[in-house]
């Protein structure tokens, strides 16, 4: 297991964000460092920023003020298509695409960086067997073919296909039943560890954040009101912590 470092990967400083139609800042002056082989959760209801701040980091939006640095060079400064290659993104229902097989699911990022037919191959085989999916059985198959766990341990294989150092994960368990939930938050956990990867989850579901994260980003009103470690967030007296805190009775 990789423990986290105390080398930042990501850093938001002084982040505000905000769309013409509406100058109410989504994200208000949001402060937030990420250091290598870390999980931070993102924690709120819907609305507080959460989604928001995951597309500041991958530049698919930018910062109406304020700076969003990845391995210490802003966003802005990014080829983004260059930085988007160096992120994994997994979303609910893996965003897989229904036309292709598994393996060319998986596949997709290295293609476009150019690897060889082989190398690719030999990396899905690789992928999926570490998501418990024997290549034999699935490589070939489609997403239709599949259940909804099945699909999701193919979106995380493939947001890990290029190797990339960070992971962007919104909300990527909560459209599964609650049994497999459970049992690929905890197949998550123990990869992200093993693998050293850096990950901002998103989720509104407090059981996750503690199950999952180094520390847990409380947010409210596009900000941050509460940064903890489970432990301390389990032991914070904030009352928006509290309110969440009550569900788990």
């Amino acid at each position: 297991m990789t423990a986290p470092s105390d080398n930042p990967l990501v850093q938001l400083e002084n982040v505000s964000y905000s769309i013409p139609s509406n100058p109410k800042p989504i994200i208000s002056n949001l402060n937030l460092t990420i250091n290598q082989g870390e999980t931070v959760v993102l924690l709120g209801e819907s609305g507080c920023g959460k989604t928001t701040t995951l597309k500041l980091v991958n530049r698919l939006y930018t910062p109406t003020s304020g700076a969003v640095l990845v391995e210490g060079k802003s966003t802005s400064d990014w080829d983004p298509i260059a930085l988007r290659r160096h992120i994994g993104y997994v979303i609910q229902e893996g965003g897989l695409f229904p036309h292709f097989t598994i393996a060319r699911n998986v596949g997709l990022v290295p293609s476009l960086a150019g690897w060889d037919y082989q190398r690719i191959r030999a990396r899905v085989d690789e992928l999926l067997s570490m998501v418990g999916l024997e290549p034999a059985r699935f490589a070939e198959r489609y997403p239709r073919e599949l259940s909804g766990g099945q699909r999701q341990r193919v979106g995380v294989a493939r947001a890990l296909a290029a190797d990339p150092p960070l992971l962007l994960l919104d909300e990527p368990f909560g459209a599964l039943d609650p049994m497999t939930r459970v049992s690929l938050q905890k197949e998550f956990a123990a990869l992200s560890k093993r693998l050293g990867k850096t990950s901002i989850l998103v989720t509104h579901d407090v059981r996750e954040a503690l199950l999952l994260g180094d520390r847990i980003a409380l947010m409210d009103g596009g900000n941050i009101v509460l940064l903890e470690t489970p432990k301390g967030f389990l032991a914070s007296k904030h009352p928006k912590a509290r309110a969440y805190l009550e569900t788990l009775t």
